[in-house]
């Protein structure tokens, strides 16, 4: 994290001079220096303000992030402590702390706002609780700027763009990650298609595009998971209401006999409008929960498909 935090500084600065920058920030000495080699680093908040100094729109890109979690403000600084808690939802301190590497102590104090992180601790705590910190940066600057998560990104949108064109690709790359497929001797062909409900040929078909991807790698007889981090599908909205079709049409497939763990529930209400804004947002923040807490998640045992529908009968 310190070499992805000293190369987005430096991608920050852009075309101007270390000394100008640090003019431009109002340092009287040159701290851009010990930055961009490692040395030390800003905390999270002087990172932000650094990122604003540079013309940048730091709410705008929090906003392409996480769309429902937008950045809070303690006066003209970001709240990035506030942020952190609504970004990880139900996950548990120890949780985060286990798969951001950082101590508990201090996770702990970064999310109460008694301290403020240093930009590569933020970093962590973006990837632990998200394990997307290839898109928050990616929302600053471009990624090819940070070389040491470039790759990382272009797997990350290979299988974004795949679970457009292939929905079941992101279901294969779940089921490959837990503990059952990976105590298989060698890859089984048809293991995969046999639990998800999809034929044999669909199977390879979704494999083979991950594999030239490079989301993929077949390793000692068994495929891989080369980027574990869950992909994101946020993107152009025709694209994603055919992926929500997708699985919509699952879970209809699947309702006449549910497995024992599977839950289909519906309530049909009539509410305020007040209140259905209500439920729109404790649907929203019971969404974030999930993700934090499947980012949380170990070992990985089961995939699964989490549906979430509000419909709305208006009268006008």
């Amino acid at each position: 994290m310190e070499l992805i935090a000293s190369q987005f500084l430096r991608a920050l600065r852009g075309k101007r001079s270390q000394v100008a920058f640090a003019r431009r920030l109002g340092y009287r000495a040159n701290p851009i220096t010990d930055w961009e080699r490692g040395v030390r680093f800003p905390t999270a908040v002087e990172a932000l303000r650094a990122a604003a100094r540079a013309n940048l729109d730091v709410a705008a890109a929090f906003q392409r992030f996480a769309p429902g979690v937008p950045l809070p403000m303690n006066g003209r600084e970001p709240a990035v402590d506030r942020w952190l808690l609504a970004l990880r939802g139900a996950a548990s301190v120890n949780d985060v702390a286990a798969r951001s590497g950082c101590s508990r102590y201090s996770v702990s104090r970064w999310l109460r706002g008694l301290a403020r992180p240093r930009l590569p601790d933020f970093l962590r705590l973006i990837d632990g609780i998200s394990g997307r910190l290839p898109h928050w940066v990616a929302a600053f600057v471009p990624i090819e700027q940070v070389p040491a998560l470039s790759e990382r990104h272009r797997q990350a949108e290979a299988a974004r763009q795949l679970a457009f064109e292939l929905p079941w690709t992101e279901a294969l790359l779940r089921l490959i990650e837990t503990r059952a497929y990976r105590e298989l001797p060698e890859h089984s062909p048809g293991w995969l298609a046999s639990i998800l409900g999809i034929t044999g040929e669909e199977e390879q078909r979704c494999l083979q595009a991950l594999l030239e991807a490079g989301a993929l790698a077949l390793e000692s007889g068994r495929y891989h998971v080369r980027s574990s981090s869950t992909v994101d599908t946020q993107g152009g909205q025709a694209a994603l209401h055919h992926l929500k079709q997708h699985w919509c049409a699952v879970a209809s497939q699947r309702l006449p006999a549910p497995g024992p763990s599977e839950l289909f529930a519906y309530n049909v209400v009539s509410v305020s409008r007040a209140d259905l804004e209500r439920i729109r947002e404790k649907l929203r923040m019971t969404f974030r929960d999930i993700r934090s807490t499947v980012a949380a998640s170990q070992p990985e045992e089961v995939a699964a498909v989490i549906n979430l529908q509000l419909i709305a009968f208006e009268p006008r």
